[in-house]
């Protein structure tokens, strides 16, 4: 037996706090009956879960895509305004996959595609502090203050952020190229925290997460992690799981 927003994880349905929603909003059933609640176990081999109406079971095959967001692209699996969604990047009939984490509708760049929902939930949680860094064009050039204000913490509406690793990239035009690292994952983070310190962004692209990197991918196409990429990202959320358990001690 074990929960259901984990099963539904694991059946990569969503990451478990998506399941999580899912579940509140009713639209699992477990053997034909809607279930609200967050505590209910499933036996996978016996029960029957239906989202939205549509069976759902364990995918044998584990994928990992790697993808270069385009802007215009919102990052989930529907949208009820009709916009496109980065699934439309993969062909008709590609096995189910889910975002890991949001990218903005003209945010570009790196997101990675998977079944897997036990390593999205740790690739995403705020916990395990996993560092994504992003490319952000942005309006003038940050003096030493704004820069120290971005690397110490920036007081934003729903709390200060934690302190972000910044350097300047260049300067183009007038305008500062940014490279910014963060460790959680706010909704328009990056872009409410450079207007805060006054140098709202202008183009924002995510360019690694964690051990991967985005490289020479070009925008709209998607790879399958290799060998050696999936390794360093199971380690990695290995060590962050090790280093939030060790801290409960």
């Amino acid at each position: 037996m074990e929960r259901l927003q984990k099963f539904l994880a694991r059946c990569g349905v969503a990451s478990r706090r998506q399941a999580e929603a899912l579940i509140q909003k009713g639209l699992v059933a477990v053997n034909g009956e809607v279930v609200r609640e967050l505590g209910v176990k499933v036996d996978p081999d016996r029960d029957r879960v239906t989202v939205a109406g549509r069976a759902v079971r364990l995918e044998r095959e584990k994928i990992y895509l790697l993808v270069n967001k385009p802007r215009g692209y919102i990052t989930g699996n529907r949208d009820p305004q009709g916009r496109k969604t980065v699934l439309a990047l993969l062909p008709e009939g590609f096995p189910r996959v889910f975002p890991v984490g949001r990218l903005d509708y003209n945010t570009t760049g790196l997101l990675l595609l998977t079944n897997d929902g036990e390593l999205a939930y740790a690739l995403t949680h705020p916990k395990f502090q996993i560092k994504k860094v992003y490319r952000a064009l942005v309006r003038g050039v940050p003096d030493p203050a704004a820069l120290s204000a971005l690397r110490t913490g920036v007081v934003l509406e729903d709390g200060p952020t934690l302190p972000a690793e910044v350097a300047i990239i260049k300067v183009e035009a007038g305008n500062a190229i940014l490279s910014l690292g963060l460790r959680e994952g706010r909704k328009r983070q990056v872009r409410r925290m450079c207007a805060a310190v006054g140098h709202p962004v202008l183009a924002l692209e995510r360019v690694a997460m964690g051990p991967l990197r985005l490289g020479d991918l070009a925008p709209g196409q998607y790879r399958r992690l290799t060998a050696a990429e999936l390794k360093a990202v199971r380690d990695l959320v290995a060590q962050a799981r090790q280093a939030v358990e060790g801290g409960k001690e």
